[in-house]
């Protein structure tokens, strides 16, 4: 099987637009996941927040029927653009989260969604940060998510999302497993902040979100969650 082999750099596609998220951290943990999950033959893959379409292109190598969305015009032309140019057949759709794709079902939902907790006096995102900025506690876009892609499943299928462990790896997993899926943390990888993260360290220490004792760590811990939907 080829396909992901490790390193952020080797997920960044030809064609990155201004304000379009470019794979992180977080890109490179959910391709790990991808890589190792089995797939049927021509398994069709919804990558959701598809940003320059990465993740996307990763799947698509594995043979599989790829939709990728996302809510952002620039992304969904860099993706498109993505797509050309590396000969990958991936279909992209414009649309906030799953209205595109309300009427089909998958064998796997990919998902890097908003995930960074934000103060209540900052601004609605706009622009880039609409790919990171998801509310004071950072779950305004993955609680949705939980509620709205397990009926996109078929039988057997999976969703893998990534986020922080800011934002709560044990409600997403409570959630889905109320939906009915079978799911748990199965993927983990401790990072340095990001300029984002920096700049919040203060306020996020007095939420509660990064402990006290840790005060001189500044890492984040990111993961994936893996949720199955029963035969």
């Amino acid at each position: 099987m080829s396909g992901y082999v490790g390193s952020v750099r080797s997920l960044i596609p030809p064609l990155a637009l201004p304000g379009v998220y470019t794979p992180q951290e977080d890109t490179a943990l959910l391709a790990g996941a991808l890589y190792e999950e089995p797939l049927p033959p021509g398994a069709d893959v919804l990558d959701v927040g598809t940003g320059t379409g990465a993740l996307a292109l990763q799947a698509a190598r594995r043979g599989s029927r790829v939709t990728a969305v996302d809510v952002s015009w620039r992304a969904v032309c860099t993706a498109r653009a993505n797509a050309w140019l590396t000969g990958a057949r991936v279909r992209v759709r414009r649309g906030n989260l799953f209205h595109p794709v309300r009427d089909q079902s998958f064998d796997l939902i990919l998902t890097n969604p908003p995930y960074v907790p934000a103060p209540m006096d900052v601004r609605p995102p706009r622009g880039s940060a609409r790919a990171w900025d998801a509310g004071h506690d950072g779950r305004f876009v993955l609680d949705r998510v939980c509620r709205e892609a397990p009926a996109l499943l078929r039988p057997g299928g999976v969703l893998l999302i990534v986020h922080s462990e800011l934002s709560d790896s044990g409600r997403t997993v409570g959630h889905l497993r109320e939906a009915g899926l079978k799911a748990a943390v199965t993927r983990r990888r401790r990072i340095a902040f990001g300029p984002v993260l920096r700049t919040r360290e203060a306020w996020l220490r007095e939420r509660g979100l990064l402990p006290a004792d840790a005060a001189h760590d500044e890492k984040e811990e990111l993961v994936v969650v893996r949720a199955e939907l029963p035969l």
